[in-house]
């Protein structure tokens, strides 16, 4: 079997445009992807510079390919997997400003870089005083990126267009604002923090797609491939990519020219209600109505009829006339996170959503639950029954099985103590009560406390499918 690297296969050479933050599974299945695609379809012709965000682990085995690694994406159609492979070919190189800082500090002038990638988890994109202009190089990434920005603007070059992928949310304006901190900090001057606002461009943006990393079968794809991929990737197919910025920004990254599903905007926000109300308040839903069904991945859910139909009445009927967009454009995003949920090659398991199921469902259902309640004058049932089976999850066993619950102590300290206290009427008015947990006191929502007790004591006293069907 062939070793993958540039004397087996065929590698363009492209000017160095982007710097990208990190190389993880998901960035190498999304945004290099991407530009790969982009070096297809469209004149881009760009090439990716590979920075490590943190002096942990290595991309030896990247480095060792020459930087060539293999993306699968899989979708079911018809019932069927279709998996769907491509070499990515756009990464140049990678560096560690750790091992060599003077490196990461000429990569800073050279003028064609225009783009610059990261994912640095929810919190990389933070703010660490201790850092110093003189440290060689700072801890954080929005530190690098300062001196990065700040060795452009000695040199005289252009600014950048800043991508970050990061899940927060204001990604973009958030990395800015701390940069503005840290020049601040180092007594940067006015000066660069004028090119800093002009020159430079920060984008808030929301990425979508599931990427499960490296595949358990990768030895018989390596046999049918003909290459001993070690950086093979594997995901969805499905992908999302939505960028707030100027127009100039569509113009220099041009996606629109290629079948990648990457929008442009001026407002990021209702693109985020709709991902948070619709994909993960359906998760939010689907984790303690799963599992109390004896469910254990997503696509396991969504092969029971009763469950299925369940979480898809919840959403047409209970999420979506609760949002401010066009019903058309809510129900193609909604037909389409329900496929996803029927990928079986993801096996995304109900336990790994589970974790802080309660301040998810803060953010995720109940905006809906309340926003129905007041424009129909009455509860959803779907989506009381899914907080229902969420108060008996927190009681972290069903039926002589221990349950997935994961929390922070003191959260789950709390449901301990509500779920001493008896009687269903006992334990509803005591989380209701939480104002810490949901922002308000939901005693006062109409008919919730009511709804809530019933369906504890129909889990009690039946078959929960019989109970899901009852709400079809």
């Amino acid at each position: 079997m062939q070793p993958l690297n540039k004397t087996t296969v065929s590698k363009p050479s492209y000017p160095e445009k982007v710097v990208q933050f990190g190389a993880g599974n998901f960035l190498r299945a999304f945004a290099d992807w991407a530009i790969d695609i982009l070096n297809e379809k469209t004149d881009f012709a760009a090439g990716v510079v590979i920075v490590k965000p943190t002096p942990g682990g290595s991309y030896a085995d990247l480095d060792k390919q020459d930087g060539l690694y293999h993306v699968e994406l899989q979708s079911s159609e018809a019932g069927k997997l279709k998996t769907e492979t491509r070499l990515i070919r756009c990464i140049s190189r990678s560096l560690s400003p750790y091992e060599d800082f003077a490196a990461f500090l000429e990569l800073a002038q050279e003028p064609q870089i225009r783009f610059i990638l990261s994912n640095t988890t929810e919190s990389g994109i933070s703010f660490r005083a201790e850092d110093k202009l003189e440290d060689a190089p700072p801890q954080s990434f929005p530190a690098k990126l300062t001196h990065f920005l700040f060795e452009r603007f000695r040199s005289g070059l252009r600014g950048c267009i800043i991508l970050p992928c990061e899940l927060i949310e204001d990604n973009g304006s958030v990395l800015k604002t701390i940069i503005l901190k840290y020049a601040d900090l180092w007594h940067l001057g006015d000066a660069f923090k004028h090119w800093l606002d002009l020159e430079n461009t920060f984008c808030n943006t929301l990425v979508d797609r599931i990427v499960t990393g490296f595949p358990a079968d990768a030895e018989t794809r390596f046999q049918e491939m003909g290459f001993a991929d070690q950086q093979l990737v594997r995901g969805e197919a499905y992908h999302s990519w939505v960028i707030e910025a100027p127009d100039f920004v569509k113009k220099e990254f041009p996606t629109s020219e290629t079948a990648m599903n990457v929008s442009f905007t001026h407002d990021l926000k209702p693109y985020r209600e709709i991902k948070v109300r619709i994909l993960n308040g359906a998760h939010t839903a689907m984790v303690p109505v799963g599992y109390l069904s004896g469910r254990r991945t997503v696509d396991e859910v969504m092969r029971d009829e009763g469950l299925r139909t369940f979480i898809q009445n919840l959403l047409f009927e209970e999420v979506l006339p609760t949002l401010e967009v066009a019903r058309e454009e809510l129900e193609s995003f909604a037909n389409a996170t329900l496929k996803r949920f029927e990928n079986p090659s993801l096996k995304h398991q109900l336990s790994a959503i589970a974790l802080n199921s309660s301040s998810k469902f803060r953010t995720r259902l109940l905006p809906s639950l309340l926003a129905y309640t007041k424009n129909q004058g009455e509860v959803p049932k779907r989506i009381c029954f899914a907080f229902a089976c969420l108060i008996r999850f927190y009681k972290a066993s069903w039926q002589g099985e221990a349950l997935p619950v994961k929390d922070d102590a003191e959260v789950l300290e709390w449901w301990q103590a509500v779920w001493s206290q008896g009687s269903p009427e006992e334990v509803v008015d005591a989380v209701l009560a939480n104002e810490t947990l949901w922002g308000q006191d939901l005693r006062y929502v109409k008919g919730l406390k009511e709804c809530l007790v019933k369906d504890l004591e129909r889990l009690e006293s039946e078959k929960i499918a019989d109970t899901v069907a009852s709400l079809k």
